[in-house]
């Protein structure tokens, strides 16, 4: 007979509780119609000595994991880009996962005019996500970023360089679970005197990431467990979000950012975790 633990017994319970409160009518309208369209910016300051000078108070946007199609629409993808450009950006990250399955997505084509509208004079960049891998959609993928202005980096760095010569780099980890990530090789690009951000999709990646002189980790993927509960949280993490669920996490010398996400994938729920934004204010000191 296997023994059952309190702990395995308390989640088993809070899975039961789950399942009654999204099929009894209040809890299913709120989790599928209503957070799923709760759009919360959240706003934070990075402050180190590496920022230099002139990015002090430069303001970059994170948005993450669309997964456009089955439960997200154009009309609330037009909403977002309009969210964030009232931010007025610098710089704008998208951290993976456009299309939830492009196999199946009827409006691929309509995707690239809605994006071109951010607006961010110091540049947009993007990585690979898991499923803009998955579904053999790697090269629609990079048609559509590219076509919507956004600096693709799979593997690779960019600086961002100021008229006065002062700069950031920027790194960009292909996916690592459906892509080719070359986390070591990528990473040894990073400079200690340089302040350096990494984006890669899977948040789980920071303890390899924060052996190198890495400042800031940029990640999406878990969206914030999509569903929380009391005592258990999250709910639903997938694979390389298990650790890092969501908001901020030192690891060593490396800060870790996990951003909620917009979109749902696998069930049209959101539950105490809800879609997101993120604004940056980059700030020089210590």
């Amino acid at each position: 007979m296997t023994k059952i633990t309190r702990r395995a017994f308390l989640k088993k319970s809070f899975y039961f509780s789950l399942y009654t409160l999204l099929t009894s009518g209040i809890g299913y309208y709120y989790a599928r119609h209503i957070e799923p369209s709760l759009l919360v910016v959240t706003r934070h300051s990075i402050r180190s000595p590496l920022i230099p000078k002139s990015f002090h108070g430069m303001k970059i946007v994170q948005f993450s994991d669309l997964h456009l199609g089955y439960y997200y629409s154009l009309p609330r993808l037009a909403k977002v880009v309009d969210r964030i450009n009232q931010e007025k950006a610098d710089i704008v990250f998208f951290t993976g996962d456009l299309i939830d399955d492009q196999r199946s997505c009827p409006f691929t084509s309509r995707i690239a005019p809605i994006l071109q509208r951010i607006h961010a004079p110091f540049g947009k960049y993007c990585i690979y996500g898991n499923h803009d891998h998955g579904g053999y959609g790697t090269e629609l993928y990079k048609v559509i970023m590219n076509e919507s202005g956004f600096i693709l980096l799979q593997n690779s760095e960019q600086r961002i360089r100021l008229v006065d010569g002062s700069e950031i780099a920027i790194l960009g980890i292909d996916d690592m679970m459906l892509g080719n990530p070359k986390l070591e090789q990528t990473l040894r690009l990073a400079r200690q005197e340089l302040y350096t951000i990494v984006l890669v999709h899977e948040p789980d990646a920071a303890p390899v990431i924060a052996q190198y002189p890495v400042n800031l980790q940029l990640s999406g993927h878990s969206h914030g467990g999509q569903v929380q509960l009391p005592i258990i949280g999250p709910v639903i993490t997938p694979p390389l979000a298990k650790k890092y669920i969501e908001g901020f996490y030192t690891v060593s010398n490396l800060t870790v950012y996990v951003n909620r996400g917009l979109g749902m994938t696998r069930v049209p729920f959101r539950f105490f975790a809800q879609p997101e934004i993120t604004v940056f204010t980059l700030q020089h000191g210590e």
